[in-house]
Order: structure tokens, then C-alpha cells, then sequence
């Protein structure tokens, strides 16, 4: 005899043995990562008094967004989205950014790089690119707006130094990261207590893989911008990647620009963040192109991570996302 313990219905004293439709699905490994997501997200509004949400407009910042509304609704999400501006952005992820803000009716911080250029807090890098100085508009930002969390996608698997961090990610007076002081997160327990001036950065997002992402995306319907399937576009090919000329500059004449059909695995300033070549029109290729994938986005397409070994562990230290 089988008796069925579960509380929503009578225990089932026939002696047949229950169906595959009558078993109570058990949560997947999606929902257990939706579920810790939006405990984080509540524990933080619950905790701090000025979150903001880091936004590119990329496919995890967008993934954070949805989650927030999930967090909160029917309420309205409580804390504003933070873009900082590079200037080299593409033009399809403002239209997307600017779309998605009115369609749910969200605040918007914009930091702009090409502001702190003009008035000489800042100077153009020789090589053009401008990822690596958004950190100082960043911390601007949050110093102004006296952000005490600001929410981040970063995930473990993208990079080494993003692998050592910890949820609760605290970031001192200067806005910089001190590997030594992270403190230990047992049993899904944050501390997020911080002296005046501090702040926390807080990683929803940590121990969700690419893969998982995407099939999120899949799951939950979630539009993202059209840069991430593939289309045809005009590129040259640099340092193992296809760039696309902007306003950023290049290509160089050595550096011939041909036709091809590519998508963005990761979408970040127009100079440093490279297409691969792709037949991925739609989610189910896309999730299958990921899962046959040996390289992570950033490692395969962002050129301003392979500058040294410890590149993004130097720019965390500093203060960058």
C-alpha cells in the first residue's frame, strides 16, 4: 500500500500505486536558483535603504530585472536601474534599455563616461576603449545617489576574480574590493552590515551558470536585445574576435571588414566586445550553442579581460562592477 504524505490531499488508501501525473513535480534546479534570487532581492530591500540595480542592458542585467519584478509584484520595483554610459554603446541596447524602462515603468540613473571626459576628470585611453573607465563615473554615481547596495549580474563561472566573490560583496569607503574581508555565507545567511561610506555589492546571480541563464530566458519568455541572435553585420576581425566599426574607431587598414552572420554572447562597450560567428536565430539554438561551448562569454569575447592574468581582479579592487 502506498499512502501519500504530502498535505494538499488525502492520503490515496486504494492500493494503486499513484501515476506520473499525480506525483507532485519537485523543484528544478531553475526554480531553486529563482528562488534564491528573489530571497536575496527581499533580504536586500529588506535591509539597505538605497538599492539600485546595475544595468547594461545586457542578458543577466536583464534576467535581474525580471526577477526584481517577480520579487516585488504587484508592487513596483523599489530601488531605480544604474546604467553607466560609456559613450561606445550600441545603439540597439539604448533603444532596448530606454524600451524596457518605460515598458515597466522603472527610474533610471544614467552615468556618462563621455561627462567626466569632458570636464577632464578623465582622459581617452590610447587604445580607444572605455570599459575600464567606467569605474570612476560608477563610483560617482553611487557616492551622489548614496546607494548603500547596488546589485550586480555577475556570476561565478564568467571569470576567476568574479569566482572568489561572495554574494554579499562589501566594497569599502573608495568603492574598493579587498579580497580578505569577505566574510563567510552559511546556510543562505547575509551580512550586509557596513560602516558609513561603504557599500555592498550583491550578485543575485552568482551560482547561475550561462547556461542557466539561458534557459531562464527560455523558460520565462524573457526579451532580450536582437544583438544576441544572429544576424548579418559588418566586422573585421581583431586580437580572435569579429568587431564591428563605431564610434570607437577601427577598423585599421590591415584590418579588412567583411560580411558575416555573428551574435553577441556578452554585450558591453563597442571597442573591446567582440561577435562570434553563429546560426543561432532563437533561444533553443542559442542554448544549444552554449551547452556544446567550452569557453565562457567574456573569456571567448571580451578583449578588455585578457589585458593581463589578473585583469578583472585589478579592476574589482578598484571599484568596477
Amino acid at each position: 500500500m502506498t499512502i501519500d504524505t504530502s498535505t494538499d490531499r488525502a492520503p490515496d488508501l486504494s492500493g494503486e500505486e499513484p501515476t506520473l501525473s499525480e506525483i507532485p513535480p519537485q523543484a528544478d534546479n531553475l526554480d531553486a536558483l529563482e528562488s534564491e534570487a528573489i530571497h536575496i532581492f527581499r533580504e536586500v530591500a529588506g535591509e539597505f535603504d538605497r538599492p539600485v540595480i546595475l544595468f547594461s542592458g545586457g542578458k543577466d542585467s536583464t534576467v535581474l530585472v525580471h526577477l526584481a519584478l517577480k520579487a516585488f509584484r504587484p508592487a513596483p520595483v523599489p530601488f531605480p536601474l544604474l546604467h553607466v554610459d560609456t559613450g561606445h554603446n550600441f545603439s540597439e541596447v539604448l533603444e532596448f534599455r530606454d524600451e524596457l524602462v518605460s515598458r515597466h515603468d522603472l527610474r533610471l540613473v544614467v552615468a556618462k563616461v563621455q561627462d567626466w571626459i569632458d570636464d577632464g576628470r578623465l582622459s581617452e585611453r590610447p587604445d580607444g576603449t572605455r570599459n575600464p573607465l567606467q569605474t570612476q563615473p560608477l563610483l560617482g554615481a553611487i557616492e551622489d545617489n548614496r546607494f548603500d547596495a547596488v546589485f550586480g549580474g555577475g556570476r561565478r563561472d564568467e571569470e576567476r576574480a568574479r569566482a572568489k566573490e561572495r554574494i554579499f560583496s562589501l566594497r569599502n569607503a573608495f568603492g574598493q574590493w579587498d579580497p580578505r574581508r569577505q566574510r563567510p555565507e552559511l546556510w543562505n545567511l547575509y551580512n550586509g552590515k557596513h560602516r558609513a561610506g561603504e557599500h555592498m555589492r550583491v550578485f543575485p546571480l552568482s551560482n547561475w551558470t550561462e547556461l542557466d541563464v539561458w534557459r531562464y530566458i527560455q523558460r520565462e519568455k524573457i526579451e532580450l536585445s536582437h544583438l544576441y541572435y544572429a544576424h548579418r553585420r559588418e566586422v573585421y576581425a581583431r586580437d580572435g574576435m569579429w568587431l564591428t566599426s563605431g564610434p570607437w574607431g577601427g577598423p585599421s587598414e590591415d584590418e579588412p571588414v567583411e560580411e558575416k552572420v555573428v551574435r553577441y554572447r556578452t554585450i558591453g562597450d563597442g571597442s573591446c566586445t567582440g561577435a562570434v560567428e553563429s546560426e543561432a536565430y532563437t533561444v533553443d539554438d542559442v542554448i544549444a550553442e552554449v551547452a556544446a561551448s567550452r569557453l565562457t562569454e567574456r573569456g571567448a569575447t571580451r578583449a578588455d579581460d585578457r589585458m593581463s592574468e589578473a585583469a578583472m581582479e585589478d579592476r574589482k579592487r578598484e571599484g568596477y562592477f
